[in-house]
């Protein structure tokens, strides 16, 4: 919601509708719902990801020009990993272009395994050069450490989740 602020001209009559929207409308936006969108799903290398009948679902919001995300992958039993040996990358894409020269931060990974019960926690890099992505997935877990694709940290099934999260500043 937030904007480019009013240029105030002496001897103006302030109206409660400028008022509302100069202040309140601008307030209210800190505490406002966060916004719904569809992440792209990617790859770098070998086949891309299909969604089959799984879930992808991202939420932001955005104040100023600080964008706090989220993205839900929940694996279906149609759903594909893509790549083949395990070579893809995978990219998730973000709800604004992130400001230039932002690559390399980090973003927080859980991969939630439906079939044992486990989390798996890495992180993520953001990518400026990719059109503004979450890439190159990295495990913390000793038993699972490496860049995470169709195989690692898991082989993943129906009822998997992959859930990321970051902040970062948008472009504009």
């Amino acid at each position: 919601m937030t904007f480019v602020p009013r240029t105030w001209v002496v001897g103006e009559v302030v109206s409660a509708a400028i008022m509302n929207q100069e202040i309140r409308d601008q307030f209210n936006s800190f505490f406002g719902a966060w916004t719904t969108y569809t992440p792209s799903w990617l790859a770098e290398g070998g086949a891309a990801p299909t969604l089959g009948n799984g879930s992808i679902v991202g939420r932001y919001l955005k104040v100023g020009r600080t964008v706090d995300w989220v993205i839900q992958l929940t694996w279906g039993s149609s759903s594909a990993a893509g790549g083949g040996g395990g070579s893809e990358n995978w990219m998730f894409g973000l709800p604004a272009a992130p400001a230039a020269g932002f690559t390399y931060r980090i973003a927080y990974v859980d991969v939630f395994d439906a079939s044992t019960s486990l989390h798996y926690s890495g992180n993520a890099i953001y990518n400026t050069g990719s059109g503004g992505v979450v890439k190159t997935l990295v495990s913390n877990r000793a038993d699972a450490s490496g860049i995470w694709d169709s195989q690692l940290p898991i082989v993943f099934a129906a009822g998997d989740i992959v859930y990321m999260s970051g902040r970062y500043e948008a472009a504009a």
